[in-house]
């Protein structure tokens, strides 16, 4: 932890640490308004740029910065470093920690910057920046090109200085030992030494252990010792509203025990939903066992482990997030997670748990998250709040669309194991139930739901629009509604204008566009009011279109010969009832 006695003995090139005075609390935010390039980078945003960019440091606001540093005192952002902190982070993606410290009545403010990810340089008004000296000055292209063809390094492979076998839990290397025994399919494993199952796994090169060893076999203490990171956090909240939490239990076992322990743990305030299908009830749990494995075993398996906070989960009574520390692996965002096949940040590690079965091939893990997430009627996993330096993953577990999830559950038992839906095109039938345009949807799946009948083109040219297959909807016994989604004809499109013209007066081209959003273009609509206009049932005046009078007065007419005709055929109905009748 920082302390001003440490801040006093730092040297700001060594230590990564920028001091300024700024007793009147004056250190400009961005730049202000000043307008000299190499000025307006002299501020927060700058040095907070700069620091990341450096693998992280600090920048303090109330010490001088000649050395021993001394403590002046500010009032810098006195009463905000909430908001300024929010700031940085809207303004440059960069999560930084401030703390205030005191010296006496003196303040000083200090801003924590993390360091940058692998690869990854920040820039303050597109310029990538690096302290130089007393200057903020743009990266030198040696540099630049140096972090961004920067690798990730497989931190689980790095030997472990000081670790022994000794070091291991027993326990762990049993349950090892039995999962790789099964998933392989060779009994054998079980009788190999530890020597041997340790080099086997390449958990050990040359006689010396690896970090990997350490975070799957460790004993607690020793973890505790040498990698106390490695922990899991699980707080539990009444509500999501709440803040500070009712309970917060540590795991700092080895991973082969932990991960049942930490299961158990969450399903303990497990609930479930009734469901009825038909005569038949069944539950669905809250928190599915296989998507909440996987989601913790991609957190330990992905993770950053040189960063210093533990995963973290937070447990609500209908949500679950799971928080770690270090961004997405190298190449992956939120737009291509399900698509790019990932690199393990912690390889080793990862080729453990695959072989002894505890995990997918990299990448499938998250598509079991999404498919059985999706299949059990909930809302998509929500990975929105992740970020450069951290993963936040947030699993509802409200039931949102229950018929969708029996719909897809018949789907697939109906498709031949060739044609089984993926996760994808599960995902894709989603979006198209809940109204999302072609432009947002991926026409190579698109065509592959086609083919299987499953979803219906609607629409033509830039007024296309897919719908659900007729199928889910007499699944659903939701016929009319199908029926509703079906392309307008030339009466129904009339019928809306005329019904919208009658209760309004009059109306501009945007309005009719409006009145068939999503169904009909502009040009469509365009090219049928102007049939309508040409055929007399509308009159355009400039850029208003109103009901024609000459239409009005042929519906007067038609209204009287209607009901001229009502009107004689009671008349002749009355006089057949006063005609007497003949004799039988």
């Amino acid at each position: 932890m920082i302390t001003i006695e440490k801040l006093k003995k730092f040297k700001e090139s060594e230590d990564k640490v920028e001091f300024k005075k700024g007793e009147g609390g004056n250190i400009s935010y961005d730049g202000g308004v000043k307008t000299k390039p190499s000025d307006r980078r002299r501020c927060i945003l700058g040095y907070v740029t700069a620091l990341c960019n450096e693998l992280g440091g600090y920048l303090v606001i109330g010490m001088t910065d000649n050395y021993p540093h001394e403590v002046v005192g500010t009032s810098q952002n006195l009463n905000t470093i909430g908001e300024l902190e929010a700031n940085i982070y809207r303004d440059t993606d960069i999560r930084t920690e401030i703390i205030e410290l005191f010296e006496d009545d003196k303040r000083v403010l200090v801003i924590k910057v993390p360091p940058r990810p692998t690869g990854k340089v920040f820039k303050f008004e597109d310029v990538a920046l690096m302290r130089v000296g007393e200057e903020l000055k743009p990266m030198s292209d040696e540099v630049y090109l140096k972090i961004i063809n920067e690798q990730e390094p497989d931190f689980s492979s790095q030997i472990c200085e000081g670790l022994l076998i000794s070091d291991l839990d027993e326990k762990a290397i049993s349950i090892l030992k039995d999962k790789y025994a099964l998933k392989q399919n060779n009994p054998n494993f079980r009788t190999l030494s530890n020597e041997q199952l340790l080099s086997d796994l390449d958990l050990s090169k040359q006689g010396k252990l690896t970090n990997a060893s350490l975070i799957l076999l460790g004993k607690k203490k020793v973890l505790n010792e040498k990698l106390p990171q490695a922990s899991v956090m699980i707080e539990y909240r009444n509500s999501e509203s709440q803040i500070p939490f009712d309970n917060r239990i540590a795991f700092s076992e080895p991973f082969f025990i932990m991960i049942e322990e930490l299961w158990n743990t969450i399903n303990l305030r497990n609930g479930s939903f009734p469901i009825q299908d038909g005569a038949y009830i069944f539950n669905i749990p809250f928190f599915n066992e296989e998507v909440i494995r996987e989601s913790i075993n991609n957190a330990i398996t992905h993770r950053d482990y040189r960063k210093t906070s533990e995963i973290v989960v937070k447990q609500f009574p209908q949500r679950l997030d799971i928080i770690n520390a270090g961004g997405f692996p190298l190449g992956v965002n939120l737009e291509n997670l399900l698509k790019t096949p990932s690199t393990p940040r912690n390889r080793l590690l990862a080729e453990v748990l695959q072989k002894t079965g505890i995990v997918e091939r990299s990448g499938q893990g998250v598509d079991k998250i999404f498919y059985n997430t999706l299949i059990e009627g909930k809302a998509e996993p929500d990975y929105s709040k992740s970020d450069y330096f951290q993963v936040n993953l947030k699993l509802s577990a409200v039931i949102e669309d229950r018929a969708f999830a029996l719909f897809i559950v018949a789907v697939q038992e109906d498709l031949p194991e060739t044609e089984k839906l993926s996760v994808l095109e599960v995902i894709t039938l989603n979006l198209i139930k809940r109204g999302t345009t072609k432009y947002e949807l991926d026409s190579e799946i698109v065509s592959k739901l086609l083919n299987k009948k499953l979803i219906e083109k609607r629409g033509k040219t830039n007024a296309i629009y897919y719908i659900l297959s007729k199928d889910y909807y007499e699944f659903t016994d939701e016929k009319a509604k199908y029926y509703n989604l079906q392309e307008l004809d030339e009466g129904q499109v009339f019928n809306t204008v005329f019904q919208f013209l009658l209760k309004e007066g009059k109306a501009k081209m945007k309005d009719f566009v409006g009145l068939f959003e999503d169904k009909l273009s502009r040009k469509q609509v365009r090219t049928r009011i102007e049939k309508f206009v040409s055929n007399g049932t509308i009159e355009q005046q400039g850029a208003v279109y109103k009901i024609s009078e000459e239409y009005i007065k042929k519906m007067e007419v038609y209204a009287e010969a209607i009901s001229k005709t009502i009107s004689d055929l009671e008349s002749k109905n009355e006089m057949a009832k006063k005609r007497p009748k003949k004799d039988q």
